[in-house]
């Protein structure tokens, strides 16, 4: 098998919906470089609050400025809550609960 295998098969792991999103990943690589352009004048945050602040304020101007929207949106972020939940929901405290 290839060396990136576990990668693979991590992809499917998720819905349709979700892989839809992965493999365009201009939309990805489009907000990671705004995040990045957010954050990059301040080398060091006081705590790790500071920066989720700060991803967060960045990601709510980035979002005024998307114009095309994404197929079916509400379903593929429903999808990405389930799968942070699944994945992840042992590090979710009572501050960053929904």
């Amino acid at each position: 098998m290839g060396t990136h295998w576990d990668e693979l098969t991590t992809y499917f792991r998720y819905p349709v919906e979700i892989r839809r999103i992965i493999y365009t990943t201009n939309l990805i690589e489009g907000y990671n470089r705004q995040l990045r352009k957010a954050t990059k004048t301040k080398t060091a945050y006081p705590t790790d609050d500071a920066l989720r602040k700060i991803v967060n304020l960045a990601t709510m101007d980035i979002s005024k400025k998307w114009t095309m929207p994404v197929k079916d949106w509400n379903t593929v972020m429903a999808q990405f809550i389930l799968q942070f939940i699944l994945y992840y929901g042992d590090r979710l405290t009572e501050k960053m609960a929904i």
